[in-house]
């Protein structure tokens, strides 16, 4: 089968043998791909938590039909509609675990399905979950502009946030934002950005940061809550290391809380994926909570899907289709 791997001369759509499921696993046609940066960075052979390097099939997230159950699989069944995330996305077939699958809805296409995987879970997760969100709070998405932090924003104003604050330092982009939930846009490079928050909240700062940029702004966030509010990192689009203003952290009594998928046991990323079809799936079902699709390629051209990724001139999701 054709698959996206990158090898010793870089990524390249090349032959690899077709998989097949085993215990819980289900077997999945695809036919459509998001992209994500994670993927951007192993097309370069950068290492995502414990996958990446030669020899690996890329890509995280994507759309298609069951073809085959692994003998353990449960609730599905062959030719199911279904959407997921996982390894080795970018390919004809990829396996999946059971518990890593929803349903794809009736008024979804595949390309429309495959923007929505990691974004529901990644910011169910952060929002609701490790934010602890209710209603009447104050939500501050760094890196909204992403088709993560768009998702972010909406699941914030479907749980109640009674203000949502992006990010994003792209002028045209932060123009966006208020299709997607943000009652203020700042841009997090303009040194005033905090105060903005600030005169927003009434002096106190937010009761969440939902943040996808860490480093460079680790410090102005700490400024920018309220006492005994909340950051969740779930992002380091601004540098893995950085000053940290630990006086400020402490005095403000701010819980920090760190989340990714690389770390995480397959029961943990079931009971995410069970979390979000409880809690937001009907909303997702009547395109409530949605994602922009950017540009559609075809999978042969690949290359300038990355391409047009690494420009980062896009809004919403970039996807490949099969």
């Amino acid at each position: 089968m054709k698959a996206y791997v990158y090898g010793a001369q870089g990524a390249a759509i090349t032959d690899v043998a077709k998989p097949a499921p085993k215990g819980t696993q289900v077997l999945v046609r695809v036919r459509a791909c998001g992209l994500n940066r994670a993927d951007l960075g192993m097309t370069k052979g950068h290492a995502h938590g414990a996958a990446g390097g030669v020899g690996t099939v890329l890509g995280m997230e994507w759309a298609g039909e069951v073809a085959e159950l692994g003998p353990d699989a449960k609730g599905l069944k062959v030719g199911d509609r279904v959407m997921g995330s996982g390894g080795a996305a970018f390919a004809e077939y990829t396996l999946a675990d059971h518990g890593r699958l929803f349903h794809a809805p009736s008024n979804m296409n595949f390309d429309e399905a495959a923007t929505l995987p990691i974004a529901l879970t990644t910011m169910h997760n952060a929002v609701v979950t490790n934010g602890a969100l209710q209603p009447g709070h104050s939500v501050l998405v760094q890196g909204a502009s992403s088709g993560v932090g768009l998702m972010a924003m909406q699941i914030a104003k479907l749980k109640g946030a009674s203000l949502v604050i992006g990010s994003s330092t792209d002028a045209t982009r932060r123009e966006r934002l208020k299709e997607f939930g943000a009652d203020l846009a700042i841009d997090s490079s303009d040194p005033g950005w905090v105060d903005q928050v600030l005169k927003a909240t009434g002096g106190q700062g937010v009761d969440l940061i939902v943040d996808q940029i860490s480093g460079a702004v680790a410090n102005q966030n700490l400024a920018a809550t309220k006492v005994l509010g909340r950051i969740v990192n779930v992002g380091r689009l601004g540098g893995t290391h950085a000053d940290f203003n630990f006086d400020l952290h402490a005095a403000r009594r701010i819980t920090y809380v760190g989340v990714t998928f690389r770390t995480r046991s397959i029961e943990e990323i079931r009971a995410i994926f069970d979390e979000v079809k409880q809690d937001i799936w009907s909303s997702v079902e009547t395109r409530a909570l949605r994602l922009p699709l950017d540009r559609v390629f075809a999978f042969d051209d690949i290359g300038a899907a990355f391409a047009h990724m690494e420009a980062n001139r896009h809004l919403g999701k970039i996807v490949v289709t099969l």
